[in-house]
């Protein structure tokens, strides 16, 4: 347990820091698993518009410093090759 005023105000806020941050960390994770729930159910459409969300989200996080810029990037990207090979197995048996 902290001793002095400052110590005790630095739990404080980092305690709503944390809270805060979970928050856009628990929303980039939630698009991001819904994208990848939409490829595999192959409703393409619907993961395009999610996997355009779950991209906001992680650029957010990462703008704050809440996740890495190259974590964010490398979700983003693993997402998006996921979907375009999706979409190019969908138009490859039209």
């Amino acid at each position: 347990m902290a001793n002095t005023k400052s110590a005790m105000k630095r739990i404080r806020s980092s305690e709503r820091k944390r809270q805060r941050n979970l928050q856009f960390r628990a929303r980039a994770r939630t698009l991001t698993k819904r994208t990848w729930r939409l490829i595999e159910a192959e409703r393409l459409e619907e993961a395009q518009t999610m996997a355009e969300l779950a991209i906001k989200a992680l650029d957010k996080a990462s703008v704050k410093g809440i996740i890495h810029k190259n974590n964010a990037a490398r979700r983003k990207s693993r997402l998006m090759k996921r979907l375009n090979q999706a979409l190019r197995a969908q138009q490859a048996t039209q």
